[in-house]
């Protein structure tokens, strides 16, 4: 009898369109243009530069600028053509570029910071010019007179930022895993919370203003969503990166989420699905499921003439097991474990084939990706990296 054949199942995958290379140092950061075949980028070699697209189908730099010191962080307003770019030295410089994005005027320029400023965002409602550095400092101008109207020091380093127009709150990530909100005024803020989750540094956030959810990556590899809008202290965890989270985008048309690590990945998280929180770790002197004692209960290793073992955690319920009863690993998805963890064997009996299909798709951008940027007009997506390399994606197959 003739071999059945079984075809293999098409993979989809992020489609490569261009791959955009000549900066001589590491590229910080690049962003799209809107409704134009053109690029943005700032580079730690000094330059921004502006790529267009040519009828060869290659982008070649219209503007090529030389800035005083290293370029670290950019904000790009298409409505004005605005571009805010942060420097190494903690000044903040403006330009507004010509309608054929073949020239850079200068505007203001921002003494911010006392050292490298992090992030830069520019707020066209609010004519507010919001930045972080790694001088601690949370600063906002007014960008019509160039005015300093207020600062706020944080618990470290600060990283990233993001805000939300309708309520004026500053969301702030710093360097000690902490994210804080902020409440600001014409002239100064308050302090509403902080939120803490994170074992390292906040290294990225994202703000979806229509759920009100925020999206906080890190140095640990998890990304966490604080549910604000839910009003309930609500924190649901990812874990899909084996390495340092560098950004985060969000696709509001699909509920999807995409983050991008040190080591390349690009992670596409279905967010229409209804997650679960990860339970707190408990506490016990001995397993909770075999009452063995761990290795510090002296009193009852004694008692009953027992070893004692080492404690664990399931990663399901949250207990504290010994290895013998946690000797089995399963996925999770729904509570962000999409690689295997550790569960008590009774957990690992409960969990389904269907609980166990995953939430997120993994791609390899073979680069080292340190910022991202989605149009979701065209569904393209733009990474940036360590290698001085610029690449542009079409999502379509996965983001859909």
């Amino acid at each position: 009898m003739a071999a059945e054949i079984h075809p293999k199942p098409l993979t989809r995958k992020p489609v490569l369109l261009n791959k955009v290379e000549g900066s001589q140092d590491v590229v910080n950061m690049a962003v799209i243009v809107p409704k134009e075949d053109g690029l943005i980028s700032v580079s730690e070699d000094r330059t921004v530069r502006v790529w267009m697209k040519r009828d060869s189908g290659q982008f070649w730099p219209s503007i090529y600028h030389a800035m005083p010191a290293p370029c670290c962080c950019m904000c790009f307003n298409p409505e004005t053509r605005r571009l805010t770019v942060g420097l190494d030295n903690g000044t903040i410089s403006e330009f507004i570029l010509s309608e054929d994005y073949n020239k850079m005027n200068p505007g203001k320029t921002y003494l911010a910071h006392q050292s490298r400023v992090t992030m830069v965002l520019f707020v066209l409602e609010m004519e507010w010019l919001l930045s972080t550095g790694q001088d601690k400092l949370f600063t906002w101008h007014c960008s019509e007179t160039g005015e300093r109207l207020g600062n706020y020091r944080t618990a470290a380093c600060a990283s990233c930022l993001q805000f939300d127009v309708e309520t004026k709150h500053a969301f702030v990530g710093d360097q000690s895993g902490q994210v804080t909100i902020l409440k600001l005024e014409q002239d100064n803020c308050s302090l509403i919370t902080t939120f803490k989750g994170h074992t390292a540094g906040v290294t990225a956030l994202c703000w979806d203003p229509v759920q009100r959810l925020l999206f906080s990556g890190s140095s640990d590899h998890s990304i966490i969503i604080w549910d604000i809008g839910g009003r309930k202290g609500t924190a649901l965890e990812l874990q899909g990166h084996n390495d340092k989270v560098q950004s985060i985008s969000y696709a509001h048309h699909t509920r999807q989420l995409i983050s991008c690590s040190a080591d390349g990945s690009i992670v596409v998280w279905n967010m229409d699905v209804e997650r679960q929180e990860t339970p707190e770790w408990l506490d016990s002197d001995s397993c909770q499921k075999c009452d063995q004692p761990f290795f510090w209960n002296f009193k009852q290793m004694w008692d009953h003439k027992k070893i004692g073992l080492r404690q664990h955690h399931c990663r399901k319920c949250g207990k504290a097991v010994c290895g013998k009863c946690s000797s089995k690993r399963s996925t999770i998805p729904l509570m962000g474990f999409e690689f295997e963890v550790r569960v008590c064997d009774s957990c690992h009996e409960s969990i389904t084939d269907e609980q166990r299909a995953p939430t997120a798709t993994f791609h390899d951008s073979k680069h080292n990706i340190i910022h991202v940027h989605f149009d979701a007009t065209r569904v393209w997506l733009l990474t940036s990296g360590s290698d001085k390399v610029i690449k542009l994606w079409d999502m379509t197959p996965v983001v859909s």
